[in-house]
């Protein structure tokens, strides 16, 4: 009996394998969360114009702003008004025969080949080859003329800058205005013992006038408006600048700069100050009158230094 169950426990263990096998599988009682696809996120892009390219290189590319107009010699002729001793070169389209360097004469004509004197002074070059053209035309020379006239040398508004300027003599004046400082810059500026006045003289119906012009005055607030225009034949002058002289009872005496609204304090000082033995009391001051005579006053320390005076410091008694 034993050996016969014996014998039977292998068919029932696989009976049971083969029944767990066949068995269905169990739903799951927790409630499936529905999974949806999360669409991957995609770079970031930067935002580019239509044309393709980044802002970046938008910004390079883009123009600069427009600079100033800058003006060639041509057009600078064109307002400009011949007069004697400008040299101008005339061409005609066509024609290299015709082709002229000249002076405008003090009489204000030129010399053209087959028209001889023609006067052009007091036009600009543009007048003037309108002017050579009709000639050329009414005479028969050239049917149909182009003229072209372009001014050389810049000779007829010339001006001086004399004085303590770093390179004086005379001076062109081209197109447009020119003002005191532009004459100054002209002349390679003041030179270090320049005075701070500069002194115009222009001839007005045949009489000079004269006008002083501060020249540290034209970079102040509403300066330009006392910076006067320049005209051809003007002189300017500057001076060296003012001078006062101390001697006496100071450290240093000597002659010095006058500097504007200069006191008799600080012209001391410049002058090292006093000594032990200077009094400050009757300081003395030799200066010329409206006449031209010397007259001597007694200053005090906050007096005004003028040019040209001469400071006496005397002993103290003391």
């Amino acid at each position: 009996m034993l050996p016969s169950v014996v014998r039977l426990l292998p068919v029932v263990a696989l009976a049971v394998s083969v029944g767990h096998a066949q068995q269905p599988a169990k739903p799951s009682t927790q409630p499936k969360v529905p999974t949806t696809a999360v669409p991957a996120t995609p770079p970031p892009q930067t935002s580019k114009p239509v044309s393709g390219r980044s802002p970046t290189e938008a910004i390079k590319d883009a123009p600069d702003p427009m600079p100033p107009p800058r003006r060639d010699a041509s057009e600078i002729s064109v307002a400009y008004l011949l007069g004697a001793g400008d040299v101008v070169r005339i061409t005609v389209f066509q024609q290299p025969d015709m082709t002229t360097e000249t002076r405008v004469s003090e009489a204000g004509t030129i010399t053209f080949p087959l028209l001889g004197p023609v006067e052009v002074g007091g036009g600009t070059p543009k007048q003037a080859e309108d002017r050579i053209a009709a000639l050329l035309r009414s005479r028969g020379i050239v049917k149909d003329p182009q003229v072209n006239v372009i001014l050389l040398q810049f000779r007829s508004r010339q001006i001086s800058v004399l004085g303590h300027v770093n390179r004086p003599g005379r001076y062109p004046l081209e197109d447009g205005s020119y003002y005191v400082t532009d004459a100054i810059a002209l002349a390679g500026g003041t030179a270090p013992d320049a005075s701070d006045v500069a002194v115009l003289v222009r001839q007005r119906d045949g009489k000079a006038v004269t006008l002083e012009v501060d020249i540290p005055s034209f970079f102040k607030p509403d300066g330009v408006r006392k910076n006067p225009e320049v005209l051809g034949g003007d002189t300017i002058f500057v001076d060296h600048f003012p001078y006062f002289y101390v001697y006496g009872e100071v450290q240093r005496p000597g002659a010095y700069k006058l500097e504007k609204n200069m006191s008799l304090m600080q012209a001391l000082s410049v002058g090292g100050g006093l000594t032990l033995r200077g009094s400050k009391s009757g300081i003395q001051v030799n200066r010329r009158d409206k006449d031209g005579k010397i007259v001597t006053v007694t200053a005090q320390l906050n007096d005004l230094v003028l040019p040209d005076d001469v400071i006496y410091v005397k002993e103290s008694l003391f």
